[in-house]
């Protein structure tokens, strides 16, 4: 598995598989080929049918400011490796002088076709949780010591800088109202959520509202295309911080511990990126919520005291009850069902923690388990159901749209 520094990321929104890889991938090749005059891209698979709407387009466009640049979109072409997959030639006076073909693999990570000199290297041995939690009961480790041996000493400061960055953003989107841009009009509602006042709220009604709120205004700013972190992606980089900053608050918990629960979550997260995937082009949402609502769950089963055996049941149930999740934006873009997924992923993994919390460590399934399932599962669900904007909510959307329309008239 690669290092934390390569799972949490600070960038750009709407999308890490869309927007972030590309941008890295475009970027170094740029850096490489400076002697070139034009650069020719050729975006396929999910890329192409939803690049306009998660604004590949823009980003690839903005990285090569100062070049002439020309993207295609081939709707047509699939290929096998990888759905998020784009050519990136350099030309001169007209001549080809490079190409990469690029698999943006999720949360803003990228592989280059047979370029091994671009490649991040693992530095954790263990592969599995299992292992994990195998070599961590050897030494006497928890999760945040597993990860501070692993990783080099300015570990905790990154994680820091990770935190400092989510409540940010939380705190930029709480005070934001408005629309969101694209045809949807979709109406910010993360300032409606934080300040509403509600008649006879009891506890558990007022946790749900704020993990919400907090979900929604990350959720909205990464829309936007504000800053976010991956947790693990774009799309799903509402759940983790709500949960966060829901504990922090609720608890007064110091940020030297809530920087151990991002590891203990970067963790989880990490994973299920090495032996799944967090892409939903790849996945489906299961992918990216699913996750990110695994790696929120462990993260608050370790703020509550629990131990390995209870963050992994944790994190289990977390990824159980989201299998076979779709990833169907509506046009495309990372509003519906994306941000209010964020909030029902929040709410559940607070719930999966607190059922863990109260089960015995007898279960079943493990959580190496679930995410292999999740892969499998992701593999069989039909493409149009993996962030191609053509099946599901987006194509019955789009269905009435017209359908309404041509009624009216």
């Amino acid at each position: 598995m690669q290092s934390l520094k390569e799972f949490y990321k600070i960038g750009n929104g709407p999308s890490s598989s869309h927007t972030m890889g590309p941008k890295r991938a475009v970027e170094i090749f740029k850096n490489k080929h400076k002697d070139a005059d034009k650069f020719k891209i050729i975006l396929y698979g999910s890329l192409a049918l939803t690049g306009k709407g998660h604004l590949t387009d823009y980003i690839i466009k903005q990285t090569l400011e100062g070049y002439e640049t020309e993207i295609e979109f081939d709707t047509k072409y699939k290929c096998e490796v990888h759905p998020n997959t784009f050519d990136i030639f350099a030309l001169k006076n007209n001549e080809e002088i490079a190409k990469w073909r690029v698999y943006s693999i999720g949360g803003g990570t990228f592989k280059v076709e047979g370029k091994k000199d671009v490649t991040i290297p693992d530095i954790y041995h263990e592969e599995s949780f299992d292992e994990i939690v195998k070599y961590c009961e050897e030494h006497e480790y928890d999760l945040y010591d597993y990860v501070c041996n692993v990783e080099e000493d300015d570990i905790t400061e990154y994680l820091k800088e990770i935190w400092n960055s989510m409540e940010k953003t939380i705190e930029k989107g709480l005070l934001n109202k408005g629309t969101i841009h694209g045809k949807l009009n979709l109406e910010k509602r993360a300032k409606e959520l934080y300040e509403a006042k509600i008649e006879n709220e009891d506890e558990s009604l007022k946790q749900n509202r704020l993990l919400s709120a907090y979900a929604y205004a990350t959720s909205e700013e990464n829309a936007s295309g504000g800053i976010i972190v991956t947790a693990p992606t774009c799309g799903a980089a509402g759940v983790l911080p709500a949960v966060l900053y829901y504990m922090k608050n609720k608890y007064n918990i110091s940020d030297e511990k809530i920087v151990k629960a991002l590891a203990v979550a970067g963790v989880i997260g990490n994973v299920v990126k090495q032996n799944a995937s967090i892409s939903g082009a790849e996945c489906g949402c299961q992918a990216e919520i699913g996750t990110a609502c695994s790696m929120s769950a462990g993260a608050y089963t370790y703020l509550l005291g629990g131990d390995l055996k209870k963050i992994e049941n944790s994190a289990e149930i977390g990824m159980e009850h989201h299998l076979g999740l779709t990833c169907d934006p509506i046009y495309g873009y990372v509003q519906i069902p994306c941000i209010e997924r964020n909030a029902i992923a929040a709410m559940r993994a607070v719930e999966a923690s607190n059922l863990a919390m109260l089960l015995k460590n007898d279960r079943k399934i493990s959580f190496d388990l679930v995410v292999d399932t999740m892969y499998e599962t992701g593999k069989d669900l039909q493409s149009h159901y993996r962030e191609t904007s053509e099946g599901g909510l987006a194509k019955k959307y789009c269905r009435n749209k017209f359908y309404n329309k041509e009624m009216q008239e």
